[in-house]
C-alpha cells in the first residue's frame, strides 16, 4: 500500500510537470576519443553558474532555460577541459555533443588504479572499491571471478561452473552480503541469474561496499554490498563474444542497444553457460559392492553438468521531459544443474538434479530534476519462475560411478518437487538537493516471498503449520554534506520490518555515519560506523529445497561495524606512479547465523550464535609505468571469534561451551593476490593492442572444524590446506578493439583447490575467447 501511494504521487507529479515545463533545455552526450560514453563529467553553464554531471551513459541535461547564448564548460579527471558555445531558442531542445581529449598528466594518475570511470566512486566517504569491468571484457570471467580479485573479498564455490557460491567480505559472508543490479536488489532473481553465472560483459563496473552500506541501496545488508552497474548505453552498439575451454565449457554473450533520435530505445542482454564439470578430484573412495577402500583416488566427476540461458530485454524511452529513462522489460531464463556431492564429498550422488527458470517482468523509471533539485528513481519486478528438484532413483552411488538400490533408512529420500519461489520487489529512491553541498535522500524497498508447490514423495512439502511466506520492508533516510575534494559526511537511519504469516514479526532500527577528509588532493582519510541489522531470509527460515535445512526459530542478526582507512597516490617520477589503500575493520555481531553439518553431512543446518567478534584489515598496493606496465597486490586478514559462552547439552542443561572463544571454522582468515599486466600498443599495425596478464591467488590454510576439536596432530587441525594458484592470459585486440581474441590458462600448476567445507574445485584449464564489438553514435 505504501509503495502504491508513493507511485501514484510521483506519477501525478510527472504529469503536472510535463504539462508545465515549456521552457528550453540543453542536453547531449559526452564521449571519449574511442566513442565510449563518459560518466561523472562536470558540465557548467558559465553565465548562470548552473552545474550538472553526466550519467553512466554520458548524458547530461539542463532544463528550464530562457532563450539566449551560453558557454558550457566540460571538465573531468583525466581529460582536458573543453569550452563550448550554445544558443538556446524558445521552447526548443538544443543538443550539444562533445568529445573530450585525454589529459596525459591526469591519465597517468588514473592509470595507477586502472579504473578511469570509477574514480568518483572510490572517492566516496564509504569504504568502497570499484572495479572497471570493461577491462575484463575479453576474458571468460564471470562476475564472481572478477570480484575474487578485490581486496577483502573471497569468493567461495562448491565446484565448477554453476556451483553454489558464498562470498566472504571483510569477515561477513552468505546472506549478510547483498547483491544489486543498478541499485535494484537481486534477492528475488532465482537460480538462473546469479553472480557466478553472469558474464563480466554485462557490467560496466562493480562497486564493492565493505561494511557500511549507503541507504540508496535499500536493503538489510549486515556487512557489505555488491552493486553491478550495467550503465546506460543509449547509443547503438553490438558486443558479442564466445568462449570454449576445458571440461567442455562454453560461454556466449550478446549485448546490444538501439536508440532513435526521438529517444525510443531497445536494449538486449543475452548469455549462456554450459559445462560438463567433469574435472578430476582426489577423494577417499570405497567400492559400494566390494567395500574395497582406496585412499586419495583420482577420479572424474561424472554427474555435474550445468547449463543456463538468460535473455534480458528492455524497451522504452530516454531523454524525455517527463523521464530521463522509462523502461519496461522482461527477464527470461532457464537452468539445469546436476548435484555430484552434498555439503561434503563423503556424500556422492548420481541421479539428483534441478531445473529452474525465471520469468520476471520489470519496470524502471528515473528522472533528474523532476522539480528543481528533486531526483526520483522507481523500480519494480516480480519473479514468476519455477524450480524442480528431481531425485527419483532411490539408489546409492560411489565415486567410481557404481550404484545400488537403497535399503530402507539408507541414503537420501526420493524427491520430485515442483515449486515456485514467487518474489516481488518494489523500490523507490528520492534525492533532494537542499543546496549545492547538501542533500536529503529517502529510500524504500518492499519485497514479498511466497513458495508454492508439491512433492510426489513428500505430501507436506509446502503444507503444515507455517506456509513459506514472507514480507519485508526497508525504509531509509539520509543526509549528506559534501564539500567536493575537501571533506564529506553522510548520516542515515534505517527501519526494517519483516512478517512471517502464522509465525513471527520483526522490526529493527539501525543507523550509521560515514566521513571522508582529503589531507591533500591525493591523500584521503575515511571512517564509517553502522549499527546494522539483517532479518532472516526465506531460504534460511524455510530451507532452499537443496542443501540447506530451514530453521523457523532463527533470530535477526545485529552488528556494530566500524571501518577506518586511507588512500594515497604519489609519483616517484612522472612515469612511475603508486597507489596505496589500507583499511581496518571491527565487527561485533549478535545472534550470528552460522551453518553446520546435519547428522550425515549431506546438508547444512542454520543456527544462531550469541555473538561473534571480528577484527582485521586489508591492504592494496598498485604500481604503473606509463601505459605499458602495471603491478598490484592485495592482502586481507580477518579473525572471527565465537563469543557464545554457554550452550544447551543433550539433557537441556546450560553448560559452558567447549568452543567458547574459538576461531570460527570454515572461514578463510588470510588471503591475497598479485596481478601484473604488460600492454604493447600498435603491435602489427596502428590500433592493435596485445595485453599479457598474470594473476596469483593465495589462501592460507584454515579451520574446517572448531580449533578445540579435531585431529590430535596440530599440523592437520586446520583441515583445509594452503592454496596457491597461478593464471595467465593474453588478449590481442585489432582495429581499436573491434575484433578481439583471448587465451587463458587457469591454475597452471594444477594444484588441488578447496573451498566451502573442503569441497574440491577444478584443476588446470585452458580457454579461448573471441569477441566482436561495434559502436555507432549516429542517431
Amino acid at each position: 500500500m505504501y509503495f502504491r501511494q508513493l507511485l501514484l504521487v510521483c506519477l501525478c507529479t510527472i504529469a503536472l510537470s510535463s504539462h508545465a515545463q515549456r521552457l528550453s533545455s540543453i542536453r547531449g552526450v559526452i564521449q571519449n576519443q574511442t566513442g565510449s560514453p563518459l560518466p561523472a563529467i562536470t558540465v557548467r553553464i558559465t553565465e548562470l553558474n548552473k552545474v550538472t554531471t553526466s550519467n553512466q551513459g554520458g548524458e547530461y541535461r539542463f532544463s528550464n532555460l530562457t532563450p539566449g547564448h551560453y558557454t558550457l564548460v566540460f571538465s573531468g579527471i583525466g581529460f582536458k577541459t573543453l569550452h563550448k558555445k550554445a544558443e538556446v531558442k524558445a521552447e526548443e531542445d538544443s543538443r550539444i555533443e562533445v568529445t573530450l581529449q585525454e589529459s596525459m598528466v591526469d591519465l597517468n594518475t588514473v592509470t595507477v588504479v586502472g579504473r578511469t570511470e570509477v574514480q568518483e566512486v572510490n572517492r566516496q566517504a564509504f569504504n568502497v572499491t570499484a572495479v572497471d569491468a570493461k577491462q575484463l571484457y575479453n576474458s571468460t570471467l564471470d562476475l564472481s571471478s572478477a570480484l575474487d580479485r578485490v581486496s577483502g573479498v573471497r569468493v567461495r564455490e562448491s565446484g565448477g561452473v554453476g556451483s553454489n557460491f558464498n562470498l566472504s567480505l571483510n569477515g561477513f559472508s552468505g546472506n549478510r552480503i547483498r547483491y544489486f543490479i543498478d541499485g535494484v536488489p537481486m534477492d528475488n532473481f532465482g537460480s538462473s541469474f546469479q553472480i557466478n553465472n553472469i558474464p563480466i560483459n554485462i557490467a560496466d563496473r562493480l562497486e564493492v561496499y565493505k561494511g557500511v552500506v549507503p541507504i540508496w541501496l535499500g536493503s538489510d545488508a549486515l556487512g557489505g554490498a555488491i552493486n553491478i552497474v550495467t550503465g546506460d548505453r543509449f547509443r547503438n552498439y553490438v558486443d558479442a563474444s564466445y568462449s570454449y575451454g576445458s571440461f567442455n565449457t562454453h560461454r556466449s554473450v550478446v549485448n546490444a542497444a538501439f536508440t532513435t533520435k526521438g529517444g525510443f530505445t531497445f536494449r538486449l542482454n543475452a548469455f549462456q553457460n554450459y559445462s560438463d564439470n567433469n574435472y578430476k578430484v582426489t577423494v577417499d573412495a570405497s567400492d559400494i559392492y566390494t567395500g574395497k577402500y582406496q585412499r586419495d583416488a583420482v577420479l572424474r566427476r561424472f554427474h555435474d553438468t550445468y547449463h543456463n540461458e538468460t535473455v534480458v530485454v528492455n524497451v522504452g524511452v530516454v531523454g524525455k521531459k517527463f523521464a530521463d529513462q522509462l523502461l519496461l522489460g522482461i527477464t527470461l531464463g532457464k537452468n539445469y544443474k546436476e548435484f555430484q556431492t552434498g555439503a561434503r564429498m563423503v556424500a556422492v550422488f548420481g541421479g539428483w538434479h534441478r531445473r529452474g527458470n525465471i520469468v520476471m517482468p520489470t519496470l524502471k523509471y528515473r528522472k533528474t530534476d523532476l522539480i528543481k533539485g528533486l531526483d526520483v528513481t522507481l523500480n519494480a519486478n516480480y519473479n514468476l519462475g519455477q524450480e524442480q528438484n528431481i531425485d527419483t532413483l532411490s539408489a546409492r552411488f560411489d565415486w567410481f560411478g557404481n550404484s545400488k538400490p537403497n535399503v530402507s533408512g539408507e541414503g537420501r529420500g526420493r524427491s520430485l518437487s515442483k515449486y515456485s519461489n514467487n518474489n516481488g520487489l518494489a523500490t523507490a529512491t528520492v534525492n533532494y538537493k537542499l543546496s549545492e553541498r547538501q542533500a536529503l535522500a529517502l529510500s524504500n524497498a518492499f519485497s514479498t516471498f511466497n513458495r508454492k508447490g508439491s512433492d510426489v514423495f513428500n505430501p507436506s512439502f509446502t503444507r503444515g503449520d507455517v506456509r513459506p511466506r514472507l514480507n519485508k520492508n526497508v525504509l531509509g533516510l539520509g543526509y549528506t554534506y559534501d564539500e567536493k575534494d575537501k571533506w564529506s559526511t553522510s548520516v542515515f537511519g534505517k527501519y526494517l520490518y519483516q512478517n512471517t504469516p502464522g509465525q513471527s514479526s520483526f522490526n529493527k532500527l539501525g543507523f550509521g555515519a560515514a566521513v571522508s577528509y582529503f589531507v591533500t588532493p591525493t591523500l584521503q582519510l575515511k571512517a564509517s560506523y553502522e549499527r546494522a541489522n539483517r532479518l532472516p531470509e526465506a531460504n534460511e527460515l524455510f530451507g532452499d529445497v537443496e542443501l540447506v535445512q530451514g530453521n523457523l526459530t532463527l533470530k535477526p542478526e545485529e552488528s556494530q561495524n566500524i571501518n577506518a582507512g586511507f588512500s594515497y597516490g604519489f609519483a616517484a617520477k612522472e612515469d612511475h606512479r603508486f597507489l596505496i589503500n589500507a583499511n581496518a575493520i571491527y565487527r561485533y555481531s549478535y545472534n550470528y547465523i552460522y551453518s553446520r553439518f546435519n547428522q550425515n553431512q549431506s546438508a547444512l543446518v542454520l543456527d544462531n550464535l550469541d555473538g561473534v567478534f571480528t577484527v582485521g584489515g586489508e591492504g592494496e598496493v598498485r604500481y604503473s609505468y606509463k601505459k605499458l606496465f602495471t603491478l598490484g597486490t592485495t592482502l586481507t586478514y580477518q579473525y572471527l571469534q565465537n563469543q557464545q559462552e554457554y550452550v544447551l547439552d543433550n539433557y537441556g542443561n546450560w553448560v559452558k561451551s567447549p568452543v567458547y572463544k574459538d576461531q570460527m571454522p570454515n572461514i578463510p582468515f588470510l588471503f591475497g593476490n598479485v596481478d601484473a599486466s604488460l600492454t604493447l600498443r600498435n603491435l602489427g599495425q596502428k590500433g592493435n593492442v596485445l595485453n599479457i596478464g598474470y594473476n596469483m591467488l593465495y589462501v592460507h590454510a584454515f579451520w574446517l572444524y572448531w580449533p578445540s576439536r579435531g585431529f590430535a596432530n596440530e599440523g592437520k587441525k586446520y583441515g583445509v590446506p594452503m592454496q596457491l594458484t597461478h593464471d595467465l592470459n593474453a588478449v590481442y585486440s585489432l582495429r581499436n578493439g573491434r575484433y578481439n581474441i583471448g587465451l587463458e590458462v587457469r591454475n597452471i600448476t594444477n594444484k588441488r583447490l578447496y573451498d566451502n567445507f573442503s569441497l574440491q574445485k577444478p584443476g588446470r584449464g585452458f580457454y579461448v575467447n573471441v569477441r566482436y564489438f561495434f559502436n555507432s553514435f549516429n542517431i
